[in-house]
């Protein structure tokens, strides 16, 4: 059976249409924070969300690769009352993720990080919402909004 958790703020709101990234090699990784720190210039972020934003995208593709077996990253721009926004969506097909919960939890690592990952990347973002299932992979969602 499938988990999931639920946007940490509703956002909604058309997205228009992104790139997207393939997440199998180290130099990917590189690709894709490029991307996203360009899309958030685009979006007139200022400079600490910019690094919000590339930073929870960092963690994500990185979990993709290292624990999904590689992935996506797909970039888009949503829009919604009069706001813009980054939206980034992660898939990998790996083993899913057996217990969300402990790995959303401050200090969860299945190998030598710090455990700051997903947690982290849900705190850095108005948006977060996760698909897994065991065998099938996981899909993560997470947008930040222009407040500015």
């Amino acid at each position: 059976m499938g988990a999931s958790v639920a946007p940490v703020e509703a956002g909604g709101g058309a997205a228009s249409a992104g790139a997207t990234y393939p997440v199998r090699t180290d130099e990917d990784l590189i690709t894709v924070r490029h991307a996203v720190r360009a899309a958030t210039v685009e979006t007139g972020f200022g400079l600490v969300d910019q690094t919000r934003v590339v930073t929870a995208a960092s963690e994500l593709a990185r979990n993709a690769y290292i624990h999904g077996g590689g992935g996506t990253v797909t970039i888009e721009f949503p829009r919604n009352a009069g706001r813009r926004g980054v939206r980034l969506t992660v898939r990998d097909e790996g083993p899913g993720i057996p217990d969300l919960e402990a790995a959303l939890a401050d200090g969860f690592t299945t190998g030598s990080g710090l455990g700051h990952g997903l947690g982290g990347a849900r705190r850095l973002m108005h948006d977060f919402e996760v698909h897994t299932e065991p065998g099938k992979g996981t899909t993560i969602s997470v947008t930040r909004w222009n407040t500015q």
